[in-house]
């Protein structure tokens, strides 16, 4: 069994569906209260022992980089006026993960950004966390630890998976198959946004996976699909066709895709009313307003 402490980050992409924010500021910086996206899906990753990241990024998106970067003067102000749990956020998670960027040349899709990792992976199991999308637990376990529990079982490629209703498949890649648990399917069939009556199911790919290395050789033999891109989808499917198993845990919590504009309004709301401090008031302002405008 090899140890899980090396995760992707794909990162490349213009983040179209929040223009015209996302033309100077990428949208794994978007704000949730008063943390970027990307600050949560790094704790993520260092809360499951993850010590490796590989930021996949484009020109352009170079400010990533400054979420951990050094900042001598901030700190040091911050440790001067006793502000130290504002200075713990902001040194912290930094201390747990070396971050090392690398460029994706061609926005060729998923599949096209991963293939930017097999040097990184080397011949090693990697996590791949989307880094635009929020996962809460429900259960105590990050969502990628949810996976790594399977993954320790099984010595497989896992994905999280959610239950979407069945009407919306069509939105989401689906996968089908045997569930050999409760909340663990062995998967047979990988679908990208079939029709509600040809869906293998209603389990729903959810932005966070664990591979094994066999992924590149499936990627270099996938060709372009959908849109001309690679799909990681494509290359899973190929990958299962040559005798590798894949699992799906259907993880306890909730997914947030912060690159959807209704979805970030939700999740500002639900991430505001958590924080003690101002919980109480917002969620009576809450009130307030929902009563006025009904």
């Amino acid at each position: 069994m090899k140890k899980l402490y090396k995760a992707v980050i794909p990162a490349a992409g213009f983040g179209t569906r929040f223009l015209p924010f996302s033309k100077s500021v990428p949208k794994e910086l978007i704000p949730l209260v008063d943390k970027p996206v990307l600050q949560y899906v790094i704790e993520e990753a260092a809360a499951c022992g993850i010590t490796e990241i590989l930021l996949i990024i484009s020109k352009g998106k170079e400010s990533l980089l400054n979420v951990f970067a050094p900042a001598p003067e901030l700190e040091m102000q911050l440790a001067r006026k006793n502000r130290l749990s504002e200075l713990a956020e902001v040194i912290e998670t930094a201390k747990k993960v070396r971050i090392t960027p690398v460029y994706q040349e061609e926005l060729n899709g998923l599949g096209g950004a991963i293939r930017c990792a097999e040097e990184f992976s080397a011949g090693e199991p990697f996590a791949i966390l989307n880094g635009d999308t929020v996962m809460s637990s429900s259960n105590g376990i990050p969502v990628l630890g949810q996976l790594l529990e399977v993954f320790e079982q099984t010595n497989s490629t896992v994905m999280a998976l959610e239950k979407v209703p069945q009407e919306l498949v069509n939105r989401y890649g689906i996968a089908g198959g045997t569930m050999i648990s409760q909340d663990v399917l062995k998967v047979e069939e990988l679908v990208e946004k079939p029709e509600p009556a040809e869906a293998p199911g209603n389990l729903a790919v959810a932005a966070r996976y664990i591979y094994t290395a066999d992924i590149f050789d499936a990627l270099r033999d996938t060709k372009p699909g959908k849109g001309n891109e690679i799909q990681l989808p494509d290359a899973t499917r190929l990958m299962m066709e040559r005798g590798k198993e894949v699992y799906g845990r259907v993880f306890a919590g909730k997914r947030h895709d912060i690159g959807d504009k209704l979805s970030f309004l939700k999740a500002t709301v639900e991430f505001g009313l958590q924080r003690p401090e101002f919980a109480e008031a917002f969620a009576a302002w809450l009130a307030e307003l929902v009563r006025k405008n009904n």
